[in-house]
């Protein structure tokens, strides 16, 4: 199958890129013909080295964004002739979309996929012939938003095996232990004040306990100052934005995300395949990466008592974290790399059926779906407001 997937960039630090790259790579190992295009990114080599072809446009901007997007799109494409494109992103999608438009000769089945559902324009991506979600729980989201149910297909993330995570070979970083670790983005949607707050109250029955914290962001000052002023600062690390946290994940006691929206966090893969007793925040499509419960404790989110009740509790009880640390390991292959490109690829063929049995459209002839669409693209504001343009640094 001739495969293109399309996003804005391909930027470090953003798990929809992750996910992109993951999928390019191995639906190349398993003898398919894909290109990546974007604007714009830092995976080149990797996915050059993997087979994976590359075209970058440059970064488009401005009012006319769209437009130019599309114009660049269908010059690429009508040299490729895809049988499906994967647009990862809003701009991608609707530019996919109005490219097939008015490039009369192109069949391409085009599939969407939702990563971030909390964004406002999440509900854009219904201009895929499929919209694969990445997890149920943001489907439902997409179906409450208007997205036909016919449409969505889950696909959940994975992490292990891919080649842009080749299998962890150490050393563990040193870390003063009793370690609990977090990685995630440094803004309040992933609850870093809930962790900081629990992970205090925790130190009264366990003092020598030490919090690391990897991950960059727009608040990283914000929550140092809020450690600062916990009298537990000297406890508290910040060790910034690392590509592969896994050297950290190895060293820790006890992993612990606090997300107050989180649709399928691929950390949350890197924690279990570290065998890391984890405590997650049941929220999104977190009770699913987690099994409901069976790979790692879910608490409300927004608790920072309820976190720190249970990381006293896993820290005096060696026999729960090795229990845990168990669990997270089990069923490994629900997680990796092959398994969500084997179900991404059963979508693309399904959505190549149904594009065999869709009549050619006319050059400019369009109908009220991607009108609407293009109207409302049109009103997005600048990058901040692209799914997946906030470079969250985890």
């Amino acid at each position: 199958m001739k495969i293109v997937h399309y996003l804005n960039h391909t930027c470090l630090g953003n798990g929809h890129v992750a996910v992109a790259v993951d999928l390019s790579c191995e639906q190349v190992r398993a003898g398919h013909d894909v290109t990546v295009i974007s604007g714009w990114g830092d995976w080149d080599e990797v996915l050059l080295r993997n087979g994976v072809k590359v075209i970058q446009f440059g970064e488009s901007k401005g009012p006319f964004r769209l437009a130019t997007m599309t114009w660049r799109f269908l010059r690429a494409v009508r040299r490729i002739k895809p049988d499906v494109v994967n647009a990862h992103m809003v701009y991608a999608a609707i530019s996919a979309r109005l490219a097939r438009l008015v490039g009369p000769r192109l069949r391409y089945g085009l599939v969407t996929t939702v990563h971030n559902s909390f964004d406002q324009q999440a509900n854009l991506m219904r201009v895929g012939d499929r919209v694969i979600v990445v997890s149920e729980a943001v489907g439902e989201d997409m179906k409450a938003r208007g997205i036909p149910a016919e449409k969505i297909r889950a696909v959940t993330n994975g992490t292990v095996g891919g080649v842009r995570r080749p299998a962890f070979v150490g050393p563990p970083l040193a870390l003063q232990h009793p370690a609990v670790v977090t990685v995630c983005g440094l803004h309040s949607r992933k609850g870093v004040g809930h962790l900081i707050d629990g992970f205090v109250a925790a130190r009264r029955q366990f003092p020598g306990a030490h919090l690391y914290i990897v991950g960059g962001g727009p608040e990283r000052a914000d929550f140092e100052e809020r450690a600062r002023a916990s009298g537990s600062g000297a406890h508290i690390h910040f060790m910034g934005y690392r590509d592969d946290p896994r050297d950290v994940l190895a060293s820790a006691d006890l992993f612990v995300l606090a997300s107050l929206r989180d649709p399928c966090p691929l950390v949350l893969f890197e924690a279990r395949e570290m065998g890391n007793p984890i405590i997650a925040t049941a929220v999104d499509g977190i009770p699913e990466t987690l099994a409901h419960g069976r790979r790692g404790v879910l608490v409300p989110p927004g608790d920072g008592g309820a976190i720190g009740h249970e990381i006293v509790r896993l820290l005096g009880n060696e026999q729960l974290r090795n229990t845990l640390s168990q669990a997270a390991r089990e069923d490994i292959a629900e997680i990796t790399v092959r398994r969500m490109s084997e179900k991404s690829m059963a979508v693309y063929a399904e959505t190549l059926r149904a594009a065999a049995r869709r009549p050619t459209v006319p050059a400019g002839v369009g109908n009220r779906a991607e009108a609407a669409a293009f109207a409302q693209a049109r009103t997005v504001k600048g990058s901040g407001g692209e799914i997946g343009d906030r470079h969250e640094k985890r």
